[in-house]
């Protein structure tokens, strides 16, 4: 897709020089630098006090002179925008939450794609004789806190074989040995094992459930690190 040029007018589309002169400038007008220095209120003799006040200024306005440009930041559009999305309006998902005896409805403030609230679920699924129903309505800290864990830059962007990096295109190459392997195993009648903590996901069950049935040497074990 060729990128599209906007122009503010045409002294830019036809690149006065005049125009471009001024647009290169970080002050449109000069500053009165040397009137200033030359006036009396520099020549004629100051106390220590005034001087600090005019030192105090200088160093003030210089501050803000370097420092007030804004940085440049450029918006991509959707090539294709999903139907979902309106930039600028946010959607709400229902979900859980879960950590250790944490549990509660939440629903998840997403602006363009990413999350950026917790708020509590105004819609009751759990049931009247639930152990968590005490917690419909509100959300704990651990819940509000939650959000910030996925923009964490410490958390792992890429496979990794051995502590090693991989790169995102020999990630294939790398199931493919995985699947070597459990087929290998498979093969000689050996002991599979699952390790993971504790999960209350009914979809991330039944993947467990369906590997178990493909290799039924394999075993789900679970292991919390704040145990229940």
């Amino acid at each position: 897709m060729e990128p599209k040029n906007y122009w503010k007018g045409l002294e830019e589309l036809n690149a006065d020089p005049a125009f471009l002169e001024q647009r290169d400038k970080e002050f449109s007008e000069e500053l009165p630098v040397e009137e200033i220095f030359s006036s009396h209120l520099v020549s004629k003799s100051q106390s220590r006090r005034d001087f600090l006040k005019m030192l105090g200024f200088s160093v003030s306005a210089a501050t803000l002179a370097a420092s007030c440009r804004i940085p440049i930041k450029k918006a991509i559009p959707y090539v294709i925008k999903p139907e979902e999305i309106v930039p600028g309006l946010a959607n709400y998902y229902a979900s859980t939450f879960i950590d250790g005896n944490d549990f509660c409805p939440v629903l998840v403030k997403v602006r363009d794609g990413r999350p950026i609230k917790i708020e509590p679920s105004t819609t009751k699924h759990i049931a009247d004789d639930s152990p968590n129903r005490f917690l419909f309505g509100g959300t704990s800290g651990r819940a509000q806190a939650s959000v910030l864990s996925l923009y964490d830059m410490t958390r792992p962007q890429n496979v990794t074989v051995g502590g090693k990096k991989v790169d995102k295109a020999d990630v294939s190459a790398v199931d493919a040995e995985v699947r070597n392997k459990l087929n290998e195993i498979k093969g000689k009648n050996g002991n599979i094992r699952i390790l993971s903590s504790t999960i209350m996901s009914p979809s991330t069950k039944q993947l467990i459930a369906d590997f178990i049935t493909e290799f039924p040497s394999a075993k789900h074990i679970t292991h919390d690190a704040i145990s229940y």
